[in-house]
């Protein structure tokens, strides 16, 4: 008997292991070919909820995950990109998106699962194109995954004979509480839902388990893979967590209404399976996909209800970056000019805020290397170049029409205006990575090194905070301040060189410490150009 146990541990763990490895194959190649489409997908297409269900499902099909996608709807939250109510239609449909891979599971193909793997290998090996390379990635990951469930199944033949287990399932039929607390932590560990249907499917075509005990133990497994969603949303923004706590809300929901109905839910997928003449993998497959499909048709008509549920459980103010335009309404490109002309000037200035931030947050990473301000540098950053696209489009179209000749003056300078603030973006980005480069290399600047850093820092975000005023203000005299400013910041940078080549003859620092150092102080002073060119500009309208 105790040969038998290992044997069935190590070939369920072994198959569990086959099966999880082919499921991220296949989502990856399935990804790859999609290119950088998904995150496409799901901030173009979820204008309404409606439309983010379908995304959600469409992207939970091609990454085989319904946490997958989850993860990237609670990045795209936390980015700005999308509203919380926008994520909830999105993480309705990865919850239908998920129930693909039961079906596939219900697909009679198990014995040809390895020359199944094969054909996947030789498109991999033996093709140079990268299309077919990733079509092989596909193949090989569904082949993984029929050949990992084969050997689940095989591990988990011997346990219709156990006692034990046959009375956990007589005990699940009479408790299905108990069902649904074993398929939640069971997802838990194995971090996919897929896999427990899988396992769950198997069981249940051995007739190792009841269609009433198999029930709860469904339920529990979609309630268990929204911990994933909860993990990734930790430390994430009070949207980010709020989009996760809806996936969890949504679930528990869902479980409570079927736990309700179980004594009807159970008898009507029984005939379901008569009328259709469903093997045993495929009758799970539809009790979970009518599952998740019923719960996301009850809910919908309540997402605007949800949304406000969770901002009541999880209160704060939003801090994300909102990335849309809020001001360029192309209405008025061609009703009044002169209108357009001040709403792109309005969302110059978001910009300009937005540039504002992004220095003041490098300038406390490069300080305190708290990961949080790196991560809200490059959302700013983000925003920025967002910004850039849609108001540089925006000018080009108000271009066409007939601007005085004051107004064209003004629009030449927005252009330009535009262009040194996504500069001044991609400066703030270049300091984060060498901070990140002094983290990672355990690169150690001298304590008056870091002083004279922080004061360069002060001065550049004074300069830049006038510019920006004499931008929005259209007023010269902050503008003349600049360039002094900007003048100021030119003499501090030689000196701090000048300070650090001494610093360095003394072997007071490292030479990879000096690099950091001179890299930084440059790109500030960089930044102090972009802003002497925008001063420069508004002084040009004198």
């Amino acid at each position: 008997m105790e040969l038998n146990v290992q044997e069935m541990i190590f070939q369920f763990v072994g198959g569990l292991g086959i099966f999880l490895f082919g499921l991220k194959y296949m989502g990856d190649g399935l990804q790859r070919s999609a290119g950088d489409r998904l995150r496409d997908i799901l901030d173009r297409f979820t204008t309404n909820p409606f439309m983010g269900v379908l995304a959600g499902i469409v992207v939970t099909i091609l990454l085989q995950t319904s946490s997958g996608t989850t993860v990237l709807t609670v990045g795209l939250v936390n980015a700005g990109f999308m509203t919380l109510r926008q994520a909830i239609g999105v993480i309705m449909g990865a919850n239908i998106g998920t129930t693909v891979t039961a079906f596939i599971i219900g697909i009679p193909i198990k014995d040809y699962a390895l020359p199944i793997i094969f054909i996947g290998a030789a498109l991999i090996f033996f093709v140079k194109n990268k299309k077919i390379t990733y079509l092989g990635q596909i193949i090989f990951g569904f082949g993984g995954l029929f050949y990992g469930l084969e050997l689940m199944s095989n591990g988990m033949k011997p346990l219709r004979s156990l006692q034990a287990f046959q009375d956990l399932t007589v005990s699940m039929s009479d408790n299905p509480i108990l069902g649904v607390v074993i398929g939640t932590v069971f997802t838990v560990i194995v971090q996919s839902s897929s896999a427990t249907i899988g396992v769950l499917q198997s069981l249940f075509s051995q007739d190792a388990m009841s269609l009433q005990a198999a029930m709860p133990v469904l339920f529990g497994d979609n309630i268990g893979t929204t911990v994933t969603a909860v993990l990734a949303s930790i430390g994430a923004s009070v949207a980010a967590r709020r989009a996760a706590l809806t996936h969890v809300i949504f679930n528990l929901i869902g479980t409570t209404i079927f736990l309700i109905i179980l004594s009807l839910y159970t008898p009507f997928i029984s005939y379901i399976q008569g009328v259709l003449n469903l093997n045993e993998e495929m009758t799970i497959a539809f009790a979970h996909g009518i599952f998740n499909v019923s719960n996301t048709i009850i809910q919908f008509p309540f997402i605007a209800l949800l949304a406000v549920l969770v901002t009541k459980i999880i209160p704060g103010d939003d801090t994300t970056i909102e990335y849309k335009p809020k001001h360029l309404d192309p209405v008025f490109i061609e009703r009044s000019p002169s209108v357009a002309l001040g709403q792109a000037k309005e969302e110059v200035i978001r910009m300009s805020e937005f540039a504002y931030k992004g220095v003041k947050e490098a300038s406390k990473y490069v300080t305190s290397k708290d990961q949080k301000s790196a991560e809200k540098t490059a959302q700013y950053e983000e925003a920025i170049n967002n910004l850039d696209t849609k108001i540089t489009d925006y000018l080009i179209q108000l271009s066409a029409t007939s601007l005085s000749g004051e107004e064209s003056t003004r629009h030449g300078m927005l252009m330009d205006s535009v262009r040194d603030i996504e500069r001044i973006g991609d400066h703030m980005e270049n300091i984060v990575e060498l901070a990140d480069y002094q983290l990672s290399n355990k690169v150690k600047m001298t304590d008056v090194a870091m002083k004279d850093l922080d004061d360069m820092f002060e001065l550049t975000l004074t300069t830049l905070q006038q510019a920006f005023d004499a931008l929005d203000k259209w007023d010269t005299e902050k503008a003349h301040e600049v360039v002094k400013l900007e003048d100021k910041i030119d003499k501090m940078e030689r000196s701090l060189r000048k300070q650090h080549i001494l610093r360095l003859n003394e072997g007071e620092c490292t030479g990879s410490a000096g690099i950091v150092f001179v890299d930084m102080i440059s790109n500030l002073e960089r930044i102090g150009d972009h802003a002497v060119n925008i001063a420069e500009a508004v002084i040009g309208e004198e």
